[in-house]
């Protein structure tokens, strides 16, 4: 396995927090996989990340099936190859073998509900272009939000290469992966196991969540990756703030010089934060080592490295957050 810019410490030798996270991946999931790995570090945001995940696209009652849909859908989006084919294995294992290859092809599933799913997660790249919201309930969205932070993460710090990539994407392949992961897919998940990882005293819980767990996992995500911000001056925040609010998830053509040319006025120290964590919000596999080496003169920690992509990270999936209406039922 390959990580781009640090290699995190074994799965084996883990404690506290992060040891319980890791615990409950093996019990629930297919166990602690390198996208929670390269998280760990910082063991607050690895638990939050975990818990949103589980408790909206895991636990719950509503369509697995949908979620993975949305899931896949907001990769293909915010284009994170790793995240795609994780969830076109997931798929298989739920299944649906067709709609898998649908959407590993990149095309548009024939069954209308399936059709309007992948839209409606697709266009939450640019929730300010088409007044996006939601109508659908805490476990759908918070599936949504949880991939838009979880694709960005992957894509900064995953070799994009790392399986399940790569010549891993044949249909046969993926078939295989799917059937070993079966029990994982089906097996019902109580809701609520992972809040007791979380810091109990987050923010305020948001509106379209209710009182569902999933509200709570997303606050502490949000509270918890927030703090990335603090690694930057006030007027650095706001140049990632802003540039997140009115580029609305615009792809950039060409990522380094449109990162380079928002940071030109910002003081040194804060240029190279803020350019990984705008190249985070918007193309994170554009960040290079060059940029990452002159972010380490100031903090050389994997830990600060962690947090300054989590924060363009959750600013650009709090900003589609901020577009949902209050929850349905």
């Amino acid at each position: 396995m390959s990580y781009r810019f640090f290699t995190p410490p074994k799965a084996w030798a883990a404690t506290a927090l992060t040891a319980e996270v890791y615990r409950q991946l093996r019990d629930e999931f297919l166990g602690p996989v390198a996208t929670f790995q390269a998280l760990s570090p910082v063991p607050e945001v690895l638990a939050a990340t975990w818990a949103l995940m589980r408790e909206a696209l895991l636990a719950g009652d509503a369509s697995r099936v949908d979620r993975e849909l949305v899931a896949a859908a907001v990769s293909r989006a915010n284009r994170c190859g790793f995240c795609v084919d994780a969830h076109v294995m997931l798929l298989h294992a739920l299944g649906e073998p067709e709609l898998a290859e649908v959407i590993a092809r990149g095309g548009t599933p024939l069954e209308p509900r399936h059709t309007e799913l992948v839209g409606w997660a697709e266009a939450s790249r640019n929730p300010g272009a088409a007044a996006w919201t939601s109508r659908y309930g805490p476990e759908v969205t918070g599936t949504l939000l949880a991939c838009h932070f979880v694709s960005r993460m992957a894509s900064a710090l995953l070799d994009p290469d790392l399986p399940p990539s790569g010549p891993q994407r044949s249909p046969g392949v993926q078939s295989v992966g799917g059937r070993v992961c079966v029990r994982t897919a089906r097996e019902p998940k109580e809701p609520g196991r992972s809040l007791p990882l979380l810091d109990p005293g987050t923010t305020a819980l948001p509106a379209w969540a209710g009182d569902s767990p999933v509200g709570v996992a997303y606050a502490s995500l949000k509270s918890a990756a927030t703090q990335g911000g603090d690694l930057l001056s006030e007027v650095a925040r706001q140049t990632v703030t802003g540039t997140v609010r009115w580029e609305d998830g615009q792809h950039p053509a060409r990522p380094a010089e449109w990162a380079s040319e928002l940071v030109l006025d910002l003081s040194g120290k804060d240029r190279a934060g803020t350019r990984i964590a705008l190249l985070a919000a918007f193309a994170p596999a554009a960040i290079t080592p060059a940029d990452v080496a002159v972010w380490r003169l100031s903090y050389p920690d994997d830990a600060d490295l962690v947090r300054i992509v989590a924060y363009g990270a959750i600013t650009a999936t709090d900003h589609v957050a901020g577009a949902l209406t209050p929850a349905h039922a």
